[in-house]
């Protein structure tokens, strides 16, 4: 499959939004919480409901790297999940197929790319696009490097630079922006 890529254009990603939406509240909570918290999808596949339903924060063990996260809500999310989980038992999975088990990382690929592939979004797609999308517009954001791979638990700034696409970006601007 190859490496993925973030999604960059804010237009893009309320167009997914708006996508999902029309399809179901599931899809487009799936993406929403992947954009808004940089949580891997094993991970957020992994949450049943009652890690979520009324709480302001995710306290996860991190399945690739055995490491304890908590994340913070922010008010968008929390709006979500309390409409999502409102008549959802607490020790069944956040996301279910529609045979009542747990969404698999294939069923979520499927989800993400069917959106995208239907909008003509060009970039290369796949489910660790959610997690890259974070941490891309997190830095456009906030320009701090370094409190971005804390919260990715990368070894050097660099780690993080490429992996979200800002090397490449800033390395395509400087092309475009000289001229002699």
């Amino acid at each position: 499959m190859g490496t993925v890529e973030p999604i960059r254009r804010m237009s893009d990603i309320r167009k997914i939004e708006k996508e999902l939406e029309t399809k179901s509240f599931r899809d487009l909570l799936l993406f929403d919480l992947g954009i808004n918290s940089g949580l891997r999808i094993s991970d957020i596949l992994n949450l049943n409901v009652e890690d979520v339903k009324n709480h302001k924060f995710i306290q996860v063990t991190e399945k690739k790297t055995q490491k304890f996260k908590k994340i913070p809500l922010n008010a968008k999310l929390i709006n979500m999940l309390k409409i999502y989980c409102k008549d959802k038992n607490s020790n069944e999975p956040l996301f279910k197929n529609c045979y009542n088990n747990r969404l698999s990382r294939i069923s979520a690929y499927r989800i993400i790319n069917k959106a995208c592939k239907k909008l003509n979004i060009e970039a290369k797609i796949g489910t660790h696009t959610l997690r890259k999308t974070f941490g891309y517009h997190h830095y456009r954001k906030f320009k701090d490097v370094v409190l971005l791979q804390k919260i990715f638990n990368h070894s050097t700034p660099f780690v993080t630079l490429r992996y979200i696409g800002i090397n490449e970006d800033e390395i395509f601007d400087s092309y475009k922006n000289f001229v002699l």
